[in-house]
């Protein structure tokens, strides 16, 4: 079985990973549950049923000098939601977060990975995130946008999750 660590941050689909978890699993894959640390507080309450979910621990911080890694190695990575802190960290390589520290390292081991970003309209004219895009493009990584303006998700359709699966799915398969 494939192994994908599904990766999320403080976004509202976060809320749905549950269920994207489940759909991941119905795909053949073993998943492993990041998060960064608003996420994780965000979802404190579900932490102990996603870890039964998945069968691993959830993480959200680095394990101390020494410690085994509990996880197995990552087939793939799926990035969402993605929010305009996360993709501009990965990009510009700052890893003091779990997350971003896999991915950045991630990009080294040409696993394959997609993100799909989820932020404001105002936070994507940012200059610096077109930027990241490019970068992270340029590395490797597939980057999916939905919604009207490319990052928000639609309300009438929601967060692409299916979209985002599938695209990891095809990487796999190609990659």
């Amino acid at each position: 079985m494939s192994t994908l660590y599904l990766f999320a941050s403080a976004a509202e689909p976060v809320f749905d990973i549950a269920r994207v978890i489940e759909d991941a699993q119905a795909d053949g894959w073993d998943v492993c549950l990041g998060l960064t640390p608003t996420a994780a507080r965000w979802l404190a309450g579900s932490l102990d049923g996603l870890a039964v979910l998945t069968g691993h621990p959830v993480r959200w911080d680095y394990a101390l000098p020494g410690e085994p890694d509990v996880w197995p190695e990552a087939s793939a990575v799926l990035v969402a939601p993605a929010t305009f802190t996360l993709v501009n960290q990965w990009a510009l390589g700052i890893a003091d977060k779990f997350v971003v520290g896999v991915v950045a390292e991630g990009i080294g081991k040409g696993i394959p990975m997609v993100t799909v970003p989820c932020l404001s309209a105002a936070s994507a004219r940012h200059p610096q995130f077109e930027r990241s895009l490019e970068t992270l493009r340029g590395a490797g990584v597939s980057v999916l946008r939905g919604g009207e303006d490319g990052f928000l998700p639609d309300p009438a359709e929601g967060f692409p999750w299916r979209l985002a699966l599938d695209a990891v799915r095809e990487r796999v398969a190609v990659g």
